[in-house]
Parts: C-alpha cells; sequence; structure tokens
C-alpha cells in the first residue's frame, strides 16, 4: 500500500467527515450566542447538507473528469473558508452562511476521498477503511468540541472545522496523484437516476451513514437533558460514529471474502443498529446506554463499504457519479431529519422520540436489501468482485 496515498484518502476523508458534525455537540453554546432556541441549532446542519447535497452529482462528475486529488484539495481549501467565514461573528445569519460554504467542500470532498482511495488503492477492505476514517472524523468530532468550548467558547465548531481541513490539506498535497481515464467521462447525472441498481444500495447507504449522523449529531443533547454534562454526552455520542473505524474496514473484508453471504450480513447489521439506537434512548443505567450506543456505531458501519464498492463496481464509466448518487440520498435524509429530531426535543420525552423513529426507519430500511438478497443480485457481486 502506497502509504502516502492512503494518508492522503484516508485524511481526506477524516478532515471532511469531521467538518459534518462540529455543530451538533455545541448547540447549547451556539444557541445561547445566536440567542435562539436549541431546535434552530439543527438549520446550521441543514445549511451545510443543503449545499453538500447540491455538490454530489456535479462534484462526482467534476472529479471523473479532473482527478480526485485536485478536487480534494479544493474541496478542503472550500471548508477552510466557511469555517472562516462563520467564526468572523457571532451571528446566525453569518452562521449558516459559513455552513453553507463549507457543505460545498464536504460534498465534493467525501466523494474525492472515496475515488481516491478506489484508483490507489483499490479494494472494498480499503473502501471500508476510508468510510471509517470518514465516520470516524464525524465521532471525533462530537468528543472533541464540547473540550474546545470550554477554552474558545461559541467558537468551537469552527475552529476545530478550520483546523483540520487545514492539516489533511498539506497531507493530500504530498500525496500522489491519481491517473486519468479518458473511460471514465461517459456518465451523467440523468444516467446514475435512471440506473434502478443503485437504488437498494442508496437505501443501505442512507441508514448506515445518514441515521448515524443524525442520532450522533443530537446525542449530546439528549444527555444534557436527561441531566449528563455535555462531555460525557459527547464521549458517548461519539461511539454512534466512531465504531464505524473498526466495522467499515471489517465490511469491506467481508465482501472480498464472503461475496455472496454480504448483502445477508448488512441486513443483520442494520437490525443491530436498531436495536442500539432504542438502548440508547432509554432511561435506564447509563452503562446500558453506552452498550448501545457502542453497538449501534459498531453496526452502522458494516454495510458502508458494500454500498460504494458495488456502486462504483456496476458504473465502472462513471464511479465518482455513482458515489456521489448513493451518498447524495443519505445526505438528503441528514438534511430532513437532523432539524425534525432538533424539535422533537420539545416533545416529551425531550428528544426521545425523534431517536425511536430513526430506530425504527433503521428496520423498515433493512428491508431494502431483499432485492439485492435475489440469485441473480448475489452471483452478479461475486463476479463483479
Amino acid at each position: 500500500m502506497n502509504r502516502r496515498a492512503a494518508a492522503g484518502g484516508l485524511g481526506l476523508g477524516l478532515g471532511a467527515g469531521f467538518n459534518i458534525s462540529t455543530v451538533g455537540p455545541a448547540a447549547d453554546v451556539l444557541a445561547s450566542e445566536y440567542g435562539v432556541r436549541l431546535g434552530v441549532i439543527g438549520f446550521l446542519t441543514t445549511a451545510l447538507f443543503a449545499t453538500h447535497l447540491a455538490a454530489q452529482l456535479p462534484g462526482g462528475r467534476l472529479i471523473d473528469r479532473h482527478g480526485a486529488r485536485t478536487m480534494g484539495m479544493l474541496g478542503l481549501a472550500v471548508i477552510i473558508v466557511g469555517n472562516a467565514l462563520a467564526l468572523t461573528t457571532g451571528s446566525l445569519a453569518v452562521g449558516i452562511t459559513g455552513r453553507l460554504v463549507t457543505g460545498l467542500g464536504t460534498g465534493v470532498g467525501f466523494v474525492a476521498g472515496s475515488d481516491y482511495v478506489r484508483a490507489k488503492l483499490g479494494t472494498p477492505t480499503a473502501q471500508g477503511l476510508y468510510g471509517g476514517f470518514s465516520v470516524g472524523g464525524a465521532g471525533l468530532a462530537i468528543a472533541l468540541v464540547p473540550l474546545a468550548a470550554l477554552a474558545v467558547d461559541w467558537r468551537a465548531p469552527y475552529v476545530a472545522g478550520l483546523v483540520m481541513a487545514a492539516v489533511f490539506l498539506v497531507v493530500l498535497w504530498t500525496a500522489p496523484p491519481d491517473e486519468l481515464h479518458a473511460g471514465l467521462r461517459r456518465g451523467s447525472p440523468w444516467a446514475m437516476l435512471r440506473d434502478r441498481r443503485l437504488y437498494p444500495l442508496a437505501v443501505i447507504h442512507t441508514a448506515s451513514f445518514g441515521f448515524s449522523v443524525i442520532l450522533g449529531i443530537w446525542t449530546v443533547s439528549l444527555f444534557e437533558h436527561d441531566g449528563y454534562r455535555s462531555e460525557v454526552g459527547g464521549v458517548i455520542g461519539a461511539l454512534t460514529l466512531l465504531g464505524g473505524l473498526v466495522t467499515r474496514p471489517l465490511g469491506g473484508r467481508m465482501m472480498e471474502r464472503w461475496p455472496q453471504r454480504t448483502p445477508l450480513y448488512v441486513e443483520l447489521s442494520m437490525l443491530a443498529a436498531a436495536a442500539g439506537t432504542v438502548l440508547l434512548l432509554l432511561d435506564v443505567p447509563i452503562a446500558v446506554r453506552v452498550l448501545g450506543a457502542a453497538v449501534l456505531g459498531l453496526a452502522a458501519g458494516v454495510p458502508f463499504a458494500y454500498a460504494f464498492t458495488r456502486a462504483q463496481q456496476l458504473r465502472r464509466d462513471a464511479p465518482a457519479l455513482a458515489t456521489g448518487f448513493v451518498n447524495s440520498c443519505a445526505t438528503l435524509a441528514i438534511l430532513i431529519g437532523a432539524p425534525l429530531l432538533g424539535f422533537t426535543f420539545a416533545l416529551p420525552g425531550e428528544g426521545a422520540i425523534g431517536f425511536a423513529v430513526v430506530a425504527a426507519l433503521w428496520a423498515a430500511a433493512a428491508l431494502a436489501l431483499r432485492g439485492e438478497r435475489t440469485a441473480d443480485a448475489v452471483a452478479e457481486t461475486a463476479q463483479l468482485g
């Protein structure tokens, strides 16, 4: 494995993933600074994912044409600009504007990182490792931002996000470029929308990534409303995402060794994630809730490599565009779901109802994989692998 290539691709995923979830862990201090209700802070996440979503398909097409490393560096530079803008003043309008800019960078950067790993490392295990670093970055933000807020108050999400992007921009700049191939220029966004083979993969990734991020963003607030310190909630919330550091690469290795069994394992992992979510939200001893967060995070990581690798294999003419399509569906779920879950903190249970709905959706999403578990699909997966 080329170490510089691995550091560049994995660092790009970590830097983009970190910036996705910086706001949720500081929701209370941001609400105080901006003078708004807690639920309104969810729109800072909505702002990021609005442009993150908008950048997915055009970003994938640009990556297929101009290279993942080039577009990845551009994405990290845009993230730096967005965070710097949000730091200028303690205004909700400025914060939203900064997050809109940051979302353009995370949208392009995330897809670029996945395609760079495909081009330079080229295995499902490497793709899973990339997924682990990207979701691990989101989990790291949930753990670190509450600590940073002790020093820099409401600026913590933006300072942390800027520093992380700057560090990995330097790392990616020292990595080798990826090779361009003329055959990768034929794809179009409309072709992705018409390819029905990608839809089950989009649903799987929406559950694996989208639901994990939504829950991770609001776990700190859930525990604060239950009487725990934000630092405690940050550590527990980080488990909902950091588990993917282990199981996303494991899911890739599983796809290489047992392609025929992988769809079943992915389905079971989503059911386990639903069960972990239920344990997390219940008013039970904290040890049980920690166990729920750990189960959720570990189980949610399994489907990542399967969804991305299979999409790239099915659309070899435009692998980055296929990745962008699958990821855009998860992004849309976060865009809608993050503020909706935030507003359930005004309902009885103070957020527990929202967590319960996500758990039910997670279990329902497992049914989407049944179409993938046909004899033809399993045979095709084995052949493509």
